[in-house]
């Protein structure tokens, strides 16, 4: 029987902060599957503003501003709205694309972003960040954050300053519903978008739940999550070919309709589904 839906009968775990998970999950039933929101990142307020108004003050001081994530992009030009113009001198970076159309929301649209992928090393492949004598930066990202970006604007010359505009947290969440759930074969995929996400997922579902991810198929946007859950010991690891949450959706598609150990299962699904 030929299924029209290619996750139909699927179960997919988004591991992703919930306020960034609409348009995958819609994506995921579009395509027949049942989407399961199991944020363990959480992206919450500084608990003191004062550091990033004063640093938004002096904006006029600086050549660059760098943008990491949409997160950042939304913290951040949600305080500087309220507080002043961005200067026009001041070129505008960003890690991403997904970065890139955050920022023209607030109507900011020349942003250097990478040629290819969305990660600082591709960022910093840009001849326009290669000479950065006496150049001052600053980077909005949140606490903790990556330190490849800055450290290497700074052995290019570069006078950095960071922006912590957000928090990321691990969440207080009860695993329990989805360890169960699991232990009877109902999580069929689960979506990792950060490596922080990734070992936040691996303390909160215990020991079991360990044991049940290894032998889950995982899908990532970036080789850097990949290895991060290889060294976690991950069996079933695939890496989409285009970023982003249509990458992640294609990715899932071509999986499930060349996996042999799928096929009955979305059959029986899909009969029913639609066969009464």
């Amino acid at each position: 029987m030929l299924v029209h839906k290619p996750l139909i009968g699927l179960n997919i775990l988004i591991t992703r902060p919930l306020h960034q998970s609409a348009f995958l999950a819609e994506g995921i039933r579009a395509l027949g599957g049942n989407p399961i929101l199991f944020p363990v990142l959480e992206i919450a307020d500084i608990t003191d503003l004062n550091p990033l108004k004063n640093l938004i003050s002096r904006l006029d001081e600086f050549d660059w501003a760098i943008f990491v994530s949409p997160n950042a992009v939304n913290k951040a030009m949600s305080v500087i709205i309220q507080q002043r113009r961005l200067p026009k001198h001041l070129r505008i970076a960003a890690v991403g694309k997904g970065s890139a159309d955050t920022l023209s929301n607030y109507g900011v649209n020349e942003v250097l972003i990478p040629d290819e992928h969305s990660d600082s090393e591709a960022l910093l492949r840009r001849n326009e960040l290669q000479n950065m004598q006496g150049k001052r930066v600053v980077i909005f990202r949140g606490n903790d954050g990556r330190q490849l970006l800055g450290e290497t604007l700074v052995r290019r010359g570069a006078v950095l300053e960071y922006a912590e505009c957000y928090q990321r947290k691990k969440p207080d969440i009860d695993a329990s519903p989805v360890v169960a759930a699991w232990s009877k074969g109902e999580i069929h995929a689960v979506i990792i978008t950060s490596s922080e996400g990734l070992h936040n997922l691996f303390d909160i579902i215990g020991k079991l739940g360990q044991q049940l991810l290894k032998l889950t198929p995982i899908f990532t946007v970036h080789e850097r999550i990949a290895q991060t859950a290889k060294n976690l010991g991950l069996e079933k690891i695939v890496t989409t070919s285009a970023s982003g949450d249509k990458g992640l959706l294609e990715s899932l598609q071509e999986y499930f309709v060349s996996s042999p150990e799928t096929l009955m299962h979305k059959e029986n699904e899909y009969e029913k589904k639609y066969s009464k």
